[in-house]
């Protein structure tokens, strides 16, 4: 079983060892335990004995499972397999899912939401296509362009997995939608209007002011000025 992701710095990758009978399945109290133990969010764990070439993925919330999906290894590609040069330790993955069911079926969404948390990077607006060298791509292959857009091949360079989607253990719509809740820390502060900061943190507020005759402005009257 291998759980990672905390409140650290860096990412924390931690395999646990100990010889626990531990069916996630069946009892989620191993898991929890674990997870609030180690203070990780994200879990995986394989077996072979009862469902041969098992791979179950899930992530916590408030140190309960939230979401966690079985996986069936039916197709596997080695490191050693891999023939073509590899990309280096530490390259920014881009992620493409390919194919209707990320965006319908509900299974797919949350495992879909599963895979981005595990191999998210940097969010970026915008990618230089001309330097793209490392790509986690699911369901399908890419094909030939016939646009102007530059024409990107795919060639393998990591293990590759064939899966099949098995049980499910997904959590209730309004447990879900709380635990995508941002705190209110996180949340970014508003646009105020007509205020703006320089670089040295000053602020400075715009005042918007109607016209003010001065003829009507009333000045103090000297005595020497009086005809």
């Amino acid at each position: 079983m291998l759980m990672y992701r905390g409140n650290v710095n860096s990412m924390v990758t931690q395999v646990l060892k100990v010889k626990n009978i531990t069916r996630p399945s069946e009892d989620q109290t191993s898991l929890e335990f674990f997870s609030k133990k180690s203070d990780h969010s994200l879990f995986v764990f394989g077996s072979h004995k009862k469902r041969p070439n098992n791979l179950v993925i899930g992530h916590m919330y408030d140190y309960h499972v939230l979401d966690m999906i079985e996986l069936g290894v039916e197709k596997f590609v080695s490191l050693e397999d891999i023939k073509n040069s590899k990309c280096p330790e530490g390259t920014k993955p881009m992620l493409i899912f390919a194919g209707d069911d990320f965006d319908v079926t509900v299974a797919y969404i949350r495992l879909k939401n599963l895979l981005i948390d595990f191999f998210r990077g940097p969010i970026v607006s915008n990618t230089h296509l001309a330097g793209l060298e490392h790509v986690l791509h699911f369901t399908s292959v890419l094909r030939k362009s016939h646009c102007r857009t530059p024409r990107t091949e795919l060639e393998e360079s990591r293990p590759s997995l064939g899966l099949i989607l098995r049980r499910t253990h997904l959590a209730s719509d309004d447990l879900y939608k709380l635990s995508m809740k941002m705190p209110k820390a996180l949340k970014p502060k508003k646009k105020k209007k007509n205020v703006s900061h320089d670089t040295f943190g000053t602020t400075y507020r715009r005042i918007h002011m109607q016209d003010q005759d001065l003829n009507k402005l009333q000045t103090r009257k000297m005595k020497g000025l009086k005809k």
